[in-house]
């Protein structure tokens, strides 16, 4: 969960960047939380709540209103605004695997993953590429903070999301740029993944793919975080990001004795 924010602060600056390189500052004060954030933290928020479709409804409603101005997608935003309007919009947009991760370390099994990624999809992105892309974040999430190795998440994910995952980082790169849908953006975030050496590398791969670098990074962060961990330094730099609402939900789940990712984190 951790994993998805920090890659959404560091992806933040470059987001219309369109940089082909790993070659950039990890952190600097021109980097700020997004959307990705807000609605990773109010997904973590409607599983402490309950995890029922209103549930999810309720707090992304909730944090978009104490969040306005965080760079939401034209058709979120506007979901958003309405208070009577909680019907989904048919979405094949990104922002259902960005704000997935919670899921994946809430719960309990594969199965219990892959089904409330789906429901925390379905209120908004209720297109089957859009539930897709969240199920097989969540998946791959839950395959490696079970200590799945990164040819068993690849495996499960190509049979059964059907996502080509047979490329690399250095492949997509020339060619690639800004992506809003889960079937542009979760495959090759999934990649940055596979294609790591540790958690930083992994982020740094995302960004370096030049799309959408606070989403790709996100989505690369949450699986890289359940399956390196994350540096002591990295996690200490990226809270001081953070303000009181998002810690107040973190500390919550804390005291739940959930997980929330493969380090010990202290503010």
């Amino acid at each position: 969960m951790l994993g998805a924010i920090i890659g959404d602060i560091v992806g933040s600056f470059y987001e219309f960047a369109g940089i082909k390189t790993k070659d950039f500052p990890f952190f600097s004060n021109k980097l700020s939380f997004t959307d990705d954030t807000v609605m990773t933290i109010a997904v973590a928020y409607a599983l402490l709540d309950g995890g029922t479709s209103d549930n999810f409804i309720d707090a992304m409603k909730k944090f978009g209103k104490i969040y306005p101005n965080s760079g939401y997608g034209g058709h979120f935003a506007l979901w958003l605004s309405k208070a009577d309007n909680r019907e989904p919009y048919n979405s094949w947009g990104n922002g259902s695997a960005m704000r997935v991760s919670p899921c994946a370390w809430f719960a309990e099994s594969l199965e219990e993953a892959e089904r409330l990624a789906e429901i925390s999809a379905a209120v908004t992105h209720n297109h089957p590429e859009g539930i897709k892309g969240a199920c097989a974040t969540a998946a791959a999430i839950y395959l490696a903070r079970t200590c799945a190795g990164k040819d068993e998440i690849k495996k499960y994910v190509e049979e059964k999301y059907n996502y080509d995952l047979n490329r690399t980082c250095d492949e997509i790169r020339p060619n690639y740029c800004f992506k809003i849908s889960c079937q542009e953006t979760v495959p090759e975030a999934i990649i940055a993944f596979l294609d790591s050496t540790d958690f930083e590398d992994a982020i740094r791969n995302a960004v370096s793919l030049g799309g959408d670098s606070d989403t790709l990074a996100a989505i690369t962060g949450s699986i890289a975080e359940a399956a390196y961990g994350i540096p002591n330094e990295i996690i200490k730099t990226a809270i001081d990001y953070l303000d009181d609402p998002i810690m107040t939900v973190i500390q919550t789940w804390l005291e739940t004795g959930k997980p929330i990712g493969a380090f010990n984190f202290h503010k």
